[in-house]
């Protein structure tokens, strides 16, 4: 507990240094621009300091870069008729609806709109869809969060269960589910954050289901072979035909 603490505080140490070198670039800059173009061409009044910014590596979340390239080229090489999706990233979803029907279900409102996606307001605990009919599914990076209150949602040591189940309820045999998780050697919950599986503990939850393939992002990797690591899963998911 006091090493985890310590690297805290190591790091935001470190992010107030960094925040810090941006601001004196940014007034440095500013400085300059004012010789260059003169003293009328810039008023503080309009300033609008975008910091960090000039970097020389684009910053990149790993994980949804690389998830959400896998799933969306798993679903378009299928090409489902319509496909349902529940709390992924809403860029992915707005991606995927030029290409294919979308329907996003997510617990917070969608505070904009797109003619290719159809928005349903709702929760994986109580999907509005019958048993058995939905033909492609997908839930990128949502499942470890569910009882654990972050988004508003009702606290529940079950929740990953529950909403598991949810989404293996509505899957079509023959149908895909298309889930990931963060995965390490071994479960454990980081409240309120999410929870962390040992991919033998998650893939247990699918017992009636066949694994199609799974990928695995650790850092700024993307392959098919895991690590005794912190990392994210991506599963691809079968409902057999006859069940």
């Amino acid at each position: 507990m006091l090493r985890r603490a310590r690297r805290r505080a190591r790091a935001t140490r470190g992010a107030l240094r960094e925040n810090l070198d941006d601001w004196l670039r940014f007034w440095s800059s500013y400085h300059r621009y004012r010789q260059l173009a003169g003293p009328g061409a810039v008023s503080l009044r309009y300033l609008y300091p975008c910091l960090g910014d000039d970097r020389g590596e684009t910053p990149v979340e790993p994980t949804y870069f690389f998830q959400d390239a896998w799933a969306f080229e798993r679903i378009v090489e299928r090409k489902p008729e319509d496909h349902v999706d529940v709390g992924s990233h809403y860029k992915f979803v707005a991606l995927l609806s030029k290409v294919v029907p979308v329907t996003m279900i997510d617990l917070r409102a969608l505070p904009v709109s797109l003619a290719s996606l159809r928005f349903r307001q709702g929760s994986i605990l109580a999907l509005p869809f019958a048993d058995g009919s939905v033909t492609s599914l997908s839930s990128l990076c949502v499942v470890e969060h569910i009882g654990l209150g972050r988004y508003g949602d009702e606290l529940d040591p079950n929740g990953t269960v529950r909403a598991v189940s949810e989404l293996q309820r509505i899957v079509a045999p023959g149908g895909d589910l298309y889930v990931s998780v963060p995965i390490d050697v071994a479960s454990r919950v980081h409240f309120n954050a999410h929870r962390v599986f040992a991919e033998e503990d998650f893939l247990a939850l699918f017992d009636a289901f066949e694994l199609q393939e799974r990928r695995y992002i650790y850092g700024s990797e993307f392959g098919e072979r895991w690590q005794p690591a912190p990392g994210t899963g991506c599963y691809h998911f079968r409902r057999p035909s006859g069940r």
